[in-house]
């Protein structure tokens, strides 16, 4: 008798000790994580730098070293974003932040440098590097014969693989996916260039950025610095989410 007692109990104790923990397990493992704050403020700084709003700028530069970016970093996703809006409004950011950190220090406020560059190996030459870069991003071979705007201007391509995917993605101040973050923010914000846009949404999709925090990422656009343009990239976010099902 006492044995027989015994079985349901432990088979009680199974269902209320390990059934709620295996459930708690699937559940978090479908959960998507948002945006971090670093990630957002990469994105407003971005954007805003990108649409010249330099008013608006300084306090979601401050609100980028709150967070917990490195100088180096915001001065990573500065230099980053000439390649994609220009050298102007790259150096009126740089500028801008400039003034926040002597603003910050005057208060007594001692930001975190942060890591310089890696050396970076010169084997292979930089567009062989390139390639490598642009194929780690894509998950695609890039060995095929140049075609479209490559193959009409091929300067260009070699202007891209090397300077861009080697001298700039290589530099590891940032990671890939904060550059992609970097790409987006200024394409989306300047508007105009969907099929670029899209081209980095999917390398973002690549990267492991989920429709949940590419939705926030248009949010942050929204709210920051330019709802027409969002909308915008909205259209082009909702056509690359469905495509990628």
């Amino acid at each position: 008798m006492n044995s027989f007692l015994k079985i349901p109990v432990i088979v009680l104790l199974m269902i209320v000790v390990g059934l709620p923990s295996g459930v708690n397990a699937q559940q978090e493992s479908t959960v998507e994580e948002p945006l971090s704050r670093k990630y957002q403020s990469i994105i407003s700084i971005a954007a805003l730098t990108a649409k010249g709003d330099l008013i608006k700028l300084k306090p979601e530069l401050n609100a980028g070293l709150d967070a917990g970016l490195t100088i180096n970093q915001i001065k990573e996703v500065l230099i980053h974003l000439y390649a994609y809006c220009g050298f102007p409004r790259s150096i009126r950011g740089l500028q801008t932040f400039m003034e926040v950190l002597n603003e910050r220090k005057a208060k007594g406020i001692n930001d975190e440098t942060g890591a310089d560059a890696s050396p970076i190996s010169q084997e292979p030459n930089k567009y062989e590097r390139g390639k490598k870069v642009l194929g780690e991003l894509t998950k695609a071979p890039q060995n095929g014969a140049l075609t479209g705007y490559s193959a009409f201007a091929p300067v260009i391509d070699t202007f891209l693989k090397e300077h861009l995917f080697a001298d700039i993605f290589e530099r590891d101040v940032l990671t890939y996916t904060e550059r992609e973050l970097v790409t987006i923010s200024v394409i989306s914000a300047i508007g105009g260039a969907e099929p670029m846009l899209r081209s980095h949404l999917n390398i973002c999709i690549s990267l492991g950025l989920t429709s949940l925090q590419l939705k926030q990422f248009i949010s942050v656009i929204k709210s920051t610095a330019a709802e027409k343009e969002a909308n915008d990239a909205q259209t082009v976010l909702d056509e690359v989410l469905k495509n990628a099902r």
